[in-house]
């Protein structure tokens, strides 16, 4: 009886550490998933602020890839469309902004990938 209860509480005990480690590997994707988003979207707000200061999406093109202060790991790919319109009496320019955040390799089990995507529209 006590080699039985010996048994039941080693396979209860080694289920808990499993577990355990797999909320520790969902928690650290979670957060890695977090940062990648900022990292997305700290590349979006920098093409905002370009096209801004230059009113081209020339700018945005040629920085791209990007990588900012405390997210080294995560390379931010950025695109730039701009398109003219004219509406009756309004006219200018929308610009089509897309941020991709990505950490590690495609192949990698540790791999992911935030996009963001704006618009903004400049007289």
């Amino acid at each position: 009886m006590a080699i039985f209860i010996l048994v039941v509480l080693s396979l209860l005990g080694s289920y808990m550490v499993k577990l355990s480690g797999v909320q520790n590997t969902t928690s650290t994707y979670a957060i890695q998933g977090a940062r990648a988003y900022q990292a997305a979207r700290a590349g979006a707000e920098w093409s905002v602020a370009s096209i801004v200061a230059s009113g081209t999406c020339a700018s945005v093109i040629a920085a791209s890839p990007l990588s900012f202060p405390g997210l080294e790991d995560f390379s931010v790919a950025l695109q730039c469309a701009s398109t003219l319109y004219e509406e009756g009496i309004d006219s200018g320019t929308i610009y089509k902004i897309t941020s991709t955040s990505t950490f590690a390799a495609y192949s990698s089990p540790d791999y992911i990938s935030r996009r963001v995507e704006i618009s903004i529209k400049l007289p």
